[in-house]
């Protein structure tokens, strides 16, 4: 695999030569306010597909601008923000707003490197650019369920830039010690993974300790053509969850190709996943020296802008798990392929491999008002579904949502309602081809056999304020044991309880109520103080799902986003 990653760059590089730019980082409260203003101006942004996430720098930039002649940023909130936007992607804006009135040790170094708001040090020279910043989040809270304060300390460094205007690059590196709520450190319990995260060890009694490492380098064949290689998230859609691709499980490697050319995006981008947790490979006694069993994923995103208010999506991907060097090392090659349709060839090959299908849409039906949702088939029978008799190989999920912002002309409070379900056994294989990355789904964290009910407000009175209220409402289909109904997609599906007779939520009925309310305040740019309320209800039978769980927290964090375990 190493020498198909070089022989593309080798191919590539030669062909550098249009300026560059880094990607922003995946942050809730970035993309939401990006997509607001989309939303406000009542048309679908030629400078950026959101379905697509993260977003490039430059497009950023020049999305904003494009609105700001439509006089977009009407209240004091929305100027704030096109402000904070111009500041931190400031090597593409030239913001006379970015440069800080009080520099940070400005009478010790002449050159005065520390002179921007959005970062500790910086270099800007017409062949180099370079943005570093540090990386805090230090946070207490107090469970309902346990005596032990619950504590996160992460310290890291973040630095970005490009080089000559034609090569960008990304590092983040973080050094994490957390001791999290009753219901996460119960689900760690179990799983043997800490939600977002790889790798990691004890802290202390019930705490967890881990590094957090994510880089690209970034460059661009063309004009309209952008390569991205590196380690690090990704996430499909325009809802609050994803059903193809989220940004849940812990980042990976990835090789990602983007064309963007007249009303067209399109997307290939090559996963290396891992497919056990160090946990599991423990429990089947192998040595924790050697290297967890690789799987890989090939995606294809398509979108196109329909008039200026409809964008529609089709997606193609596949999860497919190259043998070991005993058994001959093989890869399937074709997968590499950037614009073939996988399914043929997944057949071709004898149909081995996890193989989905599905598409995304958004229509920005009036000012205010977003419709947006999306359809994942995994597989199915067309006679087994209008036979109605809930076959297992039925196997989809959907979403439908609304996004309206400035409610009942209300500046700045925002609402989003969502749904979404997966009937059981989608995702999962009868191989070790399950569509997850370190035993942690690659979709929707619930997995499968749920339904979802998703409804968030957001309002910023002030600038600097914002208050968040966010309510989940779920129903899964839990398993007890030597039992699968379809809810765990890391079984194989021919573990399965029934041939017939499956519905959503079948099994163990867990329902899920989780309410959370956050403000935030910015001090200085990105440096937040947070405070959190977390309720969460979860009735079952099974006693480890059975379990109430009231959680309060207070935090300051800087250049990093809000950790959050909603589910």
């Amino acid at each position: 695999m190493k020498k198909w990653f070089s022989a593309i760059l080798l191919i590539v590089i030669p062909y550098l030569g249009f300026s560059q730019s880094t990607n922003a980082t995946l942050n809730e409260d970035y993309y939401h306010w990006l997509t607001r203003y989309e939303i406000k101006a009542g048309r679908i942004s030629p400078e950026w597909f959101t379905t697509v996430k993260p977003a490039k720098r430059d497009a950023i930039v020049a999305f904003l601008d494009s609105l700001r002649k439509e006089q977009v940023f009407t209240s004091r909130a929305d100027q704030f923000n096109y402000e904070y936007f111009q500041n931190d992607n400031w090597e593409w804006s030239k913001a006379e707003t970015s440069t800080s009135k009080k520099p940070f040790l400005r009478k010790i170094y002449k050159e005065n490197i520390y002179r921007k708001k959005s970062d500790f040090a910086c270099v800007d020279r017409p062949d180099f650019d370079l943005h570093v910043s540090p990386v805090l989040y230090v946070g207490i809270g107090k469970d309902s369920r346990t005596n032990e304060l619950a504590t996160i300390n992460t310290r890291g460094v973040e630095i970005r830039g490009m080089i000559d205007k034609k090569i960008g690059f990304y590092t983040y590196l973080t050094d994490n010690q957390m001791i999290l709520p009753s219901y996460v450190e119960q689900g760690i319990s179990q799983y043997g993974v800490v939600p977002h995260e790889g790798f990691w060890k004890t802290f202390k009694t019930s705490g967890v300790d881990f590094f957090q490492a994510r880089a690209y380098i970034d460059f661009k064949l063309s004009k309209h053509i952008n390569f991205q290689f590196g380690h690090d998230r990704t996430f499909i859609g325009n809802g609050y969850r994803s059903l193809v691709f989220s940004d849940y499980s812990p980042p990976n490697l990835f090789l990602r190709a983007n064309a963007k050319i007249w009303k067209i995006n399109y997307l290939f981008q090559l996963n290396r996943l891992t497919a056990n947790d160090p946990l599991s490979l423990l429990k089947a006694n192998v040595k924790s020296y050697q290297r967890y069993p690789d799987r890989f994923m090939a995606f294809h995103h398509a979108s196109i802008n329909i008039g200026k208010k409809f964008n529609l999506g089709f997606f193609e991907s596949i999860v497919f798990s190259p043998k070991d060097s005993v058994n001959g090392n093989s890869f399937e090659l074709s997968y590499l392929n950037p614009v073939i349709f996988l399914r043929p060839i997944e057949q071709q090959n004898g149909s081995s491999d996890n193989a989905l299908v599905g598409l995304d849409f958004k229509w920005n039906a009036v000012k205010r008002v977003s419709l947006y949702g999306q359809i994942l088939l995994d597989e199915f029978v067309f006679s087994e579904l209008r036979a109605g008799k809930g076959w297992w190989g039925n196997k989809y999920a959907a979403q439908v949502g609304l996004k309206y912002i400035d409610v009942a002309g209300i500046s700045n409070l925002d609402l989003q309602l969502e749904y979404n379900f997966a009937r059981p056994f989608t995702y999962s294989h009868n191989t070790s081809s399950s569509y997850s990355n370190y035993s942690q789904p690659l979709a929707h964290p619930l997995g499968a056999n749920f339904s979802e009910v998703v409804a968030i407000v957001r309002y910023q009175p002030i600038p600097k304020l914002n208050l968040i209220a966010k309510t989940f409402y779920a129903t899964a289909g839990r398993d007890g044991a030597n039992q699968n109904f379809g809810g765990d997609i890391l079984k194989s599906y021919i573990t399965r309880v029934s041939e017939y007779g499956n519905t959503i939520g079948q099994g163990h009925k867990n329902t899920i109520l989780f309410m959370d309310f956050t403000a935030s305040y910015m001090l200085k740019h990105n440096f937040f103080v947070e405070v959190k309320q977390t309720i969460r209800k979860s009735e079952c039978d099974l006693p480890q799902y059975n379990n109430d769980t009231s959680f309060t927290s207070f935090a300051l964090r800087w250049n990093i986003p809000s950790r959050t375990y909603e589910f």
